[in-house]
């Protein structure tokens, strides 16, 4: 099982939403972030007086899926995120030892 983390610009969500779930994914964690990497950030001008926003808003996208999606599922969030341009974000792949269903009880493979 894999724990899958990608941070994308938000307004590229509802195509990531969809790809992964044409491929099989059942859920989804979406936490509102902010950050900066070689984008940095910009200058805005704010009542006559110019400032920089360093942080830009993104979106944490979380996922946890069987090992066979992986490869799918990283490309399905290439192909939906990608606008070509500097600061469309990054994917991370982290083992997950296990995971439980509060519910049920169920464990693993079962509980995603």
């Amino acid at each position: 099982m894999k724990y899958l983390i990608a941070v994308i610009k938000p307004f590229k969500l509802d195509e990531v939403r969809e790809e992964l779930s044409a491929i099989g994914v059942q859920g989804i964690t979406i936490s509102e972030v902010k950050g900066f990497g070689r984008q940095k950030g910009h200058t805005e001008l704010y009542r006559g007086a110019e400032y920089t926003v360093d942080f830009l808003p993104k979106l944490k996208v979380e996922v946890a899926i069987p090992d066979e999606l992986l490869d799918r599922a990283i490309e399905s969030i290439v192909k939906a995120a990608n606008t070509g341009k500097m600061g469309d974000g990054k994917i991370f792949v982290l083992d997950m030892v296990s995971v439980v269903r509060i519910r049920t009880g169920e464990t693993n493979e079962a509980a995603i």
